[in-house]
């Protein structure tokens, strides 16, 4: 049976009806609209991130899938790793980031108000690898 693409339906989700039904990471909320599991979405994931004040994230990265994010409202700071160095993207709203396939990261909220984010992945589902550390050997290291 062939799929007839050009009469399939759009899907509407409302701002209200995200889940947090998605991987979660300490520190912050996801919340996911488009999916394979909300509209059987194939190449895609969108949702949003919200970090409370004075909050960091926990390390972690996100796979296979590359992520874009859209900064909506706040001053998150993501943080990355390069090399030995600690590098951090300040931003603010209207403003975009991208981060690699398998790129360990985290988001942080030193402001005084809530971060929210727009994120889209080049993935059906919300992949998200909770990390120890932004530098996978480094508690190998130590030991």
């Amino acid at each position: 049976m062939t799929e007839d693409h050009w009469h399939a339906p759009l899907r509407h989700i409302k701002g209200g009806g995200l889940t947090g039904d998605t991987g979660q990471t300490s520190g912050m909320t996801r919340l996911e609209a488009i999916s394979g599991k909300t509209v059987g979405s194939s190449k895609v994931w969108m949702g949003e991130t919200h970090v409370a004040p004075a909050t960091n994230s926990g390390d972690h990265h996100h796979g296979e899938a590359e992520t874009a994010i859209y900064v909506k409202s706040g001053h998150p700071v993501f943080v990355f790793a390069d090399g030995d160095e600690e590098i951090r993207l300040e931003t603010g709203p209207g403003d975009y980031v991208f981060v690699p396939p398998y790129v360990p990261h985290r988001e942080e909220n030193p402001g005084d108000e809530p971060a929210v984010v727009i994120i889209a992945r080049s993935s059906q589902e919300g992949v998200v690898v909770n990390l120890p550390s932004l530098w996978p050997d480094r508690d190998q290291e130590r030991s």
